[in-house]
């Protein structure tokens, strides 16, 4: 399980008007972001035909990563906050800790995808406050911070978050008023990847609740389920099929659930070898391999950049982000497919921050 430092959730139980939870939210969005680049690096380096359903559920628990910093920029947003994307100082430093002082062993970097991958990073950044021991048992990656209340977890942030929101909600309405002031054009809602269970504009406090229930479910499942509220398995126990080579099924042996499904294969050798952690001054200059990362880095910088004019008022900015975003798929694709001269190894994406790229 990560924890975050205490001091976040204090500074959230602090908060005494809206503005004070900007910085809170903004957090909440970095962090979000912050587990997407170790997750695409392992689902590119999956050679195209190979690992079919490993590919399939990483690359679902990253289309809901990207909801919710969606989600937490629609309630940034709806308190009259700013989300702040486009900045190099957004994306974190790999290998290293998650944003907002994550505190434990864990380190997270830009990897190849293995089984201890999944089991040793991926799963201890999802792993819930409480986990449902399956048969065989749900390998845990890491043990709960028992007696460190210097420390919390991710779970109470939001749960923060949601009980100052309401507590400034109920000052605000015995004033007859709001702390709902943000424009409803700055929220972004969008049918074609989502559905309006899971993203919805956040315009008052239920829908704000709502929303936050979503990210903490889609992670962590409802407590007593493996499920999130739309009955989908969380991401913990979506990375523990491909651990456990199986899908979770429901079984009428207790606790209900078993990794006893169709197969998760993950064959090493349907993964591209790739260099760790690698950062574009790696790559000599004009080589393969440093055309094509500075061209990733380009449209990664691109992306950043048109994700922060779409959840600051400009949302038909969000079909130039997808198209990026397909743009950085197809460069990572010959990327990773890219030898390393005197290495046997191939070339890695970086998500560096281009300074200049994302501005326009």
């Amino acid at each position: 399980m990560i924890t975050i430092e205490r001091r976040h959730v204090d500074e959230v139980r602090g908060a005494t008007r809206p503005s004070d939870l900007y910085p809170s939210l903004q957090a909440a969005i970095e962090l979000e972001h912050a587990t997407i680049p170790p997750y695409l690096t392992a689902l590119f380096s999956i050679k195209q035909g190979h690992n079919s359903e490993a590919a399939a559920i990483i690359g679902s628990v990253v289309g809901e990563e990207m909801l919710h910093l969606t989600i937490a920029c629609n309630v940034l947003n709806a308190i009259g906050g700013t989300p702040r994307i486009d900045d190099p100082t957004f994306i974190p430093s790999y290998p290293g800790p998650l944003p907002m002082g994550v505190h434990s062993s864990l380190t997270v970097g830009l990897a190849k995808l293995s089984r201890r991958l999944v089991h040793d990073v991926f799963m201890a950044i999802e792993e819930p406050e409480s986990v449902i021991h399956i048969p065989d048992g749900v390998p845990r990656a890491l043990t709960a911070m028992a007696g460190q209340p210097e420390f919390a977890t991710i779970g109470q942030f939001y749960a923060a978050i949601k009980e100052k929101l309401a507590d400034l909600e109920d000052a605000s309405g015995k004033q007859k008023e709001t702390i709902f002031v943000g424009d409803p054009a700055r929220q972004v809602v969008d049918s074609r990847w989502y559905s309006s269970a899971e993203l919805f504009a956040v315009s008052g406090l239920a829908s704000a609740l709502a929303a936050i229930d979503v990210i903490v479910e889609q992670g962590e499942g409802t407590g007593a389920s493996p499920l999130d509220g739309q009955h989908v398995v969380a991401h913990y126990y979506r990375f523990a099929e491909i651990v456990h080579g199986r899908r979770l099924v429901s079984v009428d042996a207790p606790p209900g659930w078993a990794f006893a499904g169709e197969p998760v294969g993950l064959d090493p050798a349907g993964v591209w070898d790739l260099v760790t952690d690698a950062k574009s001054a790696d790559y000599p200059a004009h080589s393969p391999a440093r055309v094509l990362v500075d061209m990733f880095n380009l449209s990664y910088t691109t992306l950043l950049g048109a994700l922060d004019r779409t959840f600051n008022g400009h949302p038909d900015e969000l079909s130039m982000a997808l198209s990026v975003m397909v743009e950085m798929q197809l460069t990572a694709q010959k990327l990773v497919s890219t030898r390393l001269p005197g290495t046997g190894r191939f070339a890695a994406p970086t998500f560096e921050y281009v300074r200049g790229a994302a501005s326009g």
